[in-house]
């Protein structure tokens, strides 16, 4: 019963705040003057506001947790600890909309790494195998590694600027070594949390070795931690972050090329939607790296669609996994012949993970490569290989899928139920229909 109550409430909270989106409260506009975006804030007292990209994503924080909920309904079935469960999650939802809420950046790096706790609780507590705990450790260990940077460099900004407060702090020093280093510091830690290539090994460990309800909130909000940060930490360092977004641009477009190839030698279902999540946020890396307005407008709709898309592929690789007892896409292959009615909602996200029209992600890649392609034509071939690779391995993952000879031990037809068709289709209404609204994401 308590399950159902904080769905209706987490669900009607999202109406509601959708209505009022719509009316009144986007105040935020973005504006692109002498290369600094500017965000209109509404404040509501303690450090805390919301702008339009706080907002959207809050909202985002909420329909993703009210769907996992939804589709973690085999946790409460087998009376696994469903009131801790339902625990963390709401512990996890209020670390997140505290994150997103913030407009001090200590109390933002407090709530930013509060965030991690609930998230290696869900992994070790609800996860499948023994190496759980080995994920676990990745995530952790990473984390903390870019982290504590962050920390010092805090601290260091406000000892320079006497001041925390988003937009009233600017380090206008000269590129000194240590003025490098620190910018260095304050990046690295919402790049490892992006993932940004060369320190993304945490995340396909972590997706695979996670229940539903971990991969769902990784893929759906906590990815979108890094790059909401790089959009805060950026207007402090403009002058060298214009000499050194050569090196993040090369980065995040070549390094997603090549983590899209690797997607085409994955048989683990979770681990290539995993690694699909990477390539994606490597171009979001260097939408934000440019800092144009099309760079960041194009960046926060591809968070919210991939947030979306991803989180729906995960919950039906779930699903398969209930079933079939096996992830690998050699065992649960013929899903056409085992699960008719799902083989369509397969079919609608994956054209969405493909980011084909009507998706957010079609809206916001194109704003991403117009951004990228605009700043060097050099970067063509990068955009290339992220773009034809992203439909290569997505269509290599729906054939293996869905065709083929069903695996013999497999019964003749088990259809989804009622509860996991709305699940799938509230992840996929949000991320259709809104691009007849795209002003909704795209202040002009």
């Amino acid at each position: 019963m308590l399950k159902y109550l904080l769905f209706v409430l987490l669900m009607t909270f999202v109406v509601r705040s959708w209505l009022v989106v719509q009316s009144s409260l986007f105040l935020g506009t973005f504006m692109f003057c002498v290369g600094v975006v500017n965000f209109g804030w509404s404040s509501v007292g303690l450090s805390l506001g919301v702008d339009s990209i706080s907002y959207i994503l809050i909202l985002l924080s909420f329909w993703i947790v009210a769907l996992v909920v939804k589709g973690s309904q085999g946790i409460k079935d087998s009376s696994n600890f469903a009131s801790l469960f339902l625990f963390m999650n709401v512990i996890l939802l209020f670390s997140l909309v505290m994150t997103f809420c913030c407009m001090d950046y200590l109390l933002f790096y407090i709530c930013f790494e509060a965030s991690l706790i609930p998230t290696l609780i869900l992994i070790l507590g609800w996860g499948y195998q023994p190496e759980r705990l080995q994920a676990g450790i990745y995530m952790l260990f990473y984390t903390l590694f870019g982290s504590l940077p962050l920390l010092v460099s805090f601290l260091a900004m406000y000892k320079t600027t006497y001041s925390l407060t988003f937009g009233l702090v600017n380090l206008s020093g000269n590129m000194s070594l240590t003025y490098f280093i620190w910018y260095i510091c304050t990046f690295f830690a919402f790049t490892v949390k992006l993932p940004m290539f060369t320190v993304h090994l945490w995340l396909p460990k972590a997706h695979v070795e996670a229940p539903v309800a971990g991969s769902m909130i990784l893929a759906g909000v906590l990815l979108k931690l890094g790059g909401y940060g790089l959009i805060r930490v950026s207007p402090v360092f403009v002058e060298i972050g214009r000499h050194f977004s050569w090196f993040w641009l090369s980065l995040g477009v070549m390094g997603g090329g090549m983590i899209s190839v690797l997607c085409l030698r994955q048989t683990d279902m979770k681990a290539l939607i995993a690694y699909s999540s990477v390539a994606h946020m490597g171009l979001v890396l260097a939408g934000l790296m440019v800092f144009s307005w099309w760079g960041v407008c194009g960046a926060v709709v591809v968070m919210v669609g991939h947030g979306l898309c991803s989180s729906g592929l995960f919950c039906m690789a779930n699903m398969v996994y209930e079933r079939v007892g096996s992830r690998s896409l050699s065992v649960g292959k013929g899903l056409m012949n085992f699960m008719p009615s799902m083989a369509l909602w397969w079919f609608l996200l994956s054209a969405g993970n493909m980011a084909a029209p009507p998706t957010l992600n079609l809206l916001g890649e194109i704003s991403l490569i117009i951004s990228v392609i605009s700043w060097s034509k050099v970067t063509c071939l990068g955009v290339i290989l992220v773009s034809f690779f992203s439909a290569a391995y997505t269509l290599y993952m729906f054939s293996m899928s869905q065709h083929g000879k069903m695996f013999s031990t497999l019964s003749s037809c088990c259809s989804g139920r009622s509860r996991e068709y709305l699940v799938l289709m509230l992840h996929w209404f949000p991320l259709n229909m809104m691009i007849l609204k795209s002003s909704v994401l795209v202040v002009l």
